[in-house]
């Protein structure tokens, strides 16, 4: 993957929390995340002595690259979201320079950490459905805002590779959102719900009390029996 097809976005601890409906306990656990991207998530565990290993293909980048590209996608991407502006619940996030701001800022938590992050190994430049790590090697692994979400790109085949790989490295998968980039739900989830089923894991979707992009308040978590 070449950096300029990466869209570089960063959401922080407090929306993870939110998304993921993650407890004290999940927190104290060690947790993969896989495509964070420039999240500030990993830094601001970090910080309170959690351990979080973040994998993205932006992490084979350097500090100054994912710097330049952020500030080059930035401006098109709140365009976007003015444009669309009545797909999204502007409840907890008030407005779009709110939004701008927010974003920013867990970006830039993030480029701060980077470089340390990265010799510490809590930024591994890796993507699914493969990874490195051993067999339940985490307690929790969550993909925010890239399984389902792009349903259209990523086939039914992808999404399962991908959780199972997932499911093989953590005791428990969580994913958000389950609506693809039309705020429609994904046309894999059922399926996949029921396939994971069929291989004895427990599959089922959760509301959560987080919703930004219209519809997208629910979660998959997936355990292993």
């Amino acid at each position: 993957m070449k950096l300029e097809n990466i869209v570089p976005w960063g959401r922080n601890l407090s929306e993870y929390v939110a998304m993921f409906l993650l407890t004290k306990d999940d927190l104290n656990g060690k947790i993969l995340g896989c495509g964070d991207g420039p999240s500030s998530f990993n830094t601001e565990v970090d910080l309170n002595d959690g351990s979080v290993v973040s994998v993205d293909p932006l992490y084979a980048y350097s500090k100054q690259e994912i710097m330049q590209r952020i500030d080059e996608v930035s401006d098109e991407v709140m365009e976007q979201v003015v444009k669309h502006k009545d797909d999204f619940v502007w409840k907890s996030i008030l407005s779009p320079d709110m939004l701008y701001e927010m974003r920013i800022e867990s970006m830039t938590e993030f480029l701060m950490d980077y470089n340390e992050g990265k010799e510490e190994g809590r930024y591994v430049a890796e993507e699914l459905p493969k990874l490195s790590f051993e067999d339940d090697q985490f307690d929790l692994a969550l993909s925010s805002h890239f399984l389902f979400l792009y349903s259209e790109h990523l086939d039914e085949s992808f999404h399962m590779k991908s959780l199972l790989e997932m499911l093989r490295v953590a005791k428990e998968v969580r994913v958000f959102p389950l609506v693809d980039l039309k705020g429609e739900k994904s046309v894999h989830i059922e399926d996949v719900i029921k396939e994971l089923t069929a291989l004895g894991y427990h599959a089922s979707i959760v509301k959560t009390g987080y919703e930004f992009q219209k519809g997208g308040d629910e979660m998959l978590k997936v355990i292993k029996d």
